[in-house]
C-alpha cells in the first residue's frame, strides 16, 4: 500500500511537472499585436518548385499595382519562369557549363524579365503543371528532364553547336510551365505581354535592389556574389543600419520590399517566427549546460529554443557579423519573401510580417514574424521602390 502511495505521488508530481512545462510553452507563444499592415494579394503556394523568388517578387509588385492604381492583380509566376530558365540556359552554353543552371533565382531576374518580356495575368496561361494533371507547379520531373538536356549542349565537344538546340528546350519549357502567349484577352481588351505591362502604371526603372557588405565601398553599387544571381543583377551597397531604415522608412510611407535572405537558420520556424537565437545564452534558458547541450540531437536542440518563444534570447547582429556570416557561407541565399507589415509580440518586441509562398501554412495561415535582428543579420538584399528610401540615403547613393 505504501509502495502504491509512493507511485501515485511521483505520477501526480510528474503530472504537475508536465503541465508546468507545457504552460511555460504556452506563456512563450507570441501574442501580436498590428503596428502597420500594407496591402497584399492572396497567399500563393509554390509547392514543389524552386520558384520563390516570382512568387515573392510578383507579390511585391502586385502591392506595388495596388498601391499605385487601386487594382488587384494576379500576376503570371509561370511565365517569368519559363522567359527566366531559356535565357539562363542561354548563357549555361555560352559559358560552356560555367554557370549554375538552377530552379533558383532572384528578385532582379522577375524585374529584367518583366522589363524585356513584359508581364501577363494568371489567367492568360495554364495552371503550372495542368499538362501532368497537377494544379500546383511541380518540378521535380521537370528539372529532372531539363538539366540534363541543358548540360548535354553546353558541355558538348562539338566544334559547333546548332541552334536546334533552343527550339527543344521551348518544347520542354512549354510541356511543363505552359506556353507564353504572343496575345490574350483580358477584361474585354487583347494585349501582348509588353502592352500589358505598361497598362499596370507602374514604372519599372523606379525599383532598386539594396544589400550590406563591407567587401565592396558604401553607396556603390555591386553584383552580391551568389549562384542565383547569375545575371549579376547589382545592388546598392549601405552599412547595416541604414539598411534596416530603407525597410522601416518602406513601410512607414506606405511601400512593401521583395525580401531575399537566409532561412536555413534554427530559429526560422515552420511554424511562422523568425528569431536570431542566441544559442549559448539560450543553453541556460532551456535548464542545459554545454555538455548535456552537446549530447542533444539536432531536432531536441531545436525544440528547447522553439520552447523558449518570445523569451528566446537573439544575437544583436553587427556589421562584422553580416560579413563574416557572408564569407564563411553561414548568411546564405536561400528564400525570397515579401515584408508587408510591422507587429509586436507581448514584451514589446517588433516583428516584420513576411508574405511567404508555402501557401496557408503555419500558425499564422502564411505569413512569418520576422523579428528586427533576424532581418538585420540575415538578409541577402532585397528589392524597393527607390521613392521608399530616406532622401538623405539616397543622395549618398546618387538616385
Amino acid at each position: 500500500m505504501k509502495k502504491l502511495l509512493t507511485l501515485a505521488l511521483l505520477a501526480v508530481m510528474a503530472t504537475g511537472a508536465n503541465a508546468e512545462e507545457k504552460d511555460s510553452v504556452k506563456s512563450n507563444k507570441p501574442v501580436f499585436t498590428t503596428i502597420k499592415t500594407l496591402p497584399i494579394t492572396s497567399i500563393k503556394d509554390q509547392n514543389r518548385s524552386g520558384t520563390c523568388w516570382a512568387y515573392s517578387t510578383l507579390s511585391f509588385f502586385e502591392s506595388e499595382i495596388l498601391k499605385k492604381t487601386g487594382k488587384s492583380y494576379d500576376l503570371s509566376e509561370m511565365f517569368i519562369a519559363n522567359k527566366d530558365y531559356m535565357e539562363r540556359a542561354e548563357l549555361t552554353v555560352r559559358m560552356h557549363g560555367d554557370s549554375q543552371f538552377a530552379q533558383g533565382g532572384s528578385a532582379g531576374d522577375v524585374l529584367i524579365v518583366m522589363k524585356n518580356h513584359g508581364i501577363i495575368p494568371e489567367t492568360a496561361m495554364p495552371l503550372p503543371g495542368t499538362m501532368q494533371g497537377d494544379s500546383l507547379a511541380n518540378f521535380n520531373e521537370f528539372f529532372s528532364v531539363m538539366e540534363p538536356y541543358v548540360k548535354a549542349i553546353a558541355k558538348s565537344d562539338a566544334k559547333k553547336i546548332s541552334k536546334q538546340w533552343k527550339v527543344g528546350l521551348q518544347g520542354i519549357l512549354d510541356a511543363y510551365l505552359g506556353k507564353t502567349p504572343e496575345t490574350f484577352t483580358y477584361e474585354g481588351k487583347t494585349y501582348t505581354p509588353k502592352s500589358f505591362m505598361a497598362s499596370l502604371g507602374i514604372d519599372l526603372d523606379d525599383y532598386v535592389s539594396i544589400t550590406s557588405y563591407t567587401h565592396h565601398p558604401f553607396y556603390t553599387k555591386f553584383a552580391v556574389e551568389v549562384q542565383d544571381n547569375w545575371r549579376w543583377d547589382q545592388s546598392y551597397n549601405v552599412p547595416m543600419d541604414e539598411m534596416m531604415r530603407i525597410i522601416d522608412n518602406a513601410l512607414d510611407n506606405g511601400y512593401t520590399i521583395a525580401w531575399g535572405g537566409d532561412v536555413s537558420e534554427e530559429g526560422f520556424t515552420r511554424k511562422g517566427l523568425g528569431i536570431l537565437y542566441d544559442t549559448k545564452k539560450a543553453q541556460s534558458l532551456t535548464g542545459s549546460d554545454a555538455a548535456r547541450w552537446l549530447k542533444l540531437k539536432a531536432s531536441e536542440k531545436k525544440e528547447k529554443l522553439d520552447s523558449l518563444g518570445v523569451n528566446a534570447p537573439e544575437i544583436v547582429p553587427t556589421q562584422q557579423y553580416r560579413q563574416d556570416g557572408f564569407d564563411n557561407w553561414e548568411l546564405t541565399d536561400d528564400h525570397g519573401m515579401h515584408i508587408y507589415g510591422l507587429a509586436k509580440d507581448q514584451n514589446g518586441k517588433e516583428y516584420y510580417m513576411v508574405k511567404n509562398s508555402w501557401g496557408e501554412y503555419g500558425d499564422y495561415k502564411g505569413t512569418w514574424y520576422m523579428t528586427k535582428a533576424f532581418v538585420a543579420g540575415k538578409t541577402m538584399d532585397f528589392l524597393i521602390n527607390k521613392n521608399a528610401i530616406p532622401k538623405d540615403i539616397r543622395k549618398k547613393l546618387g538616385i
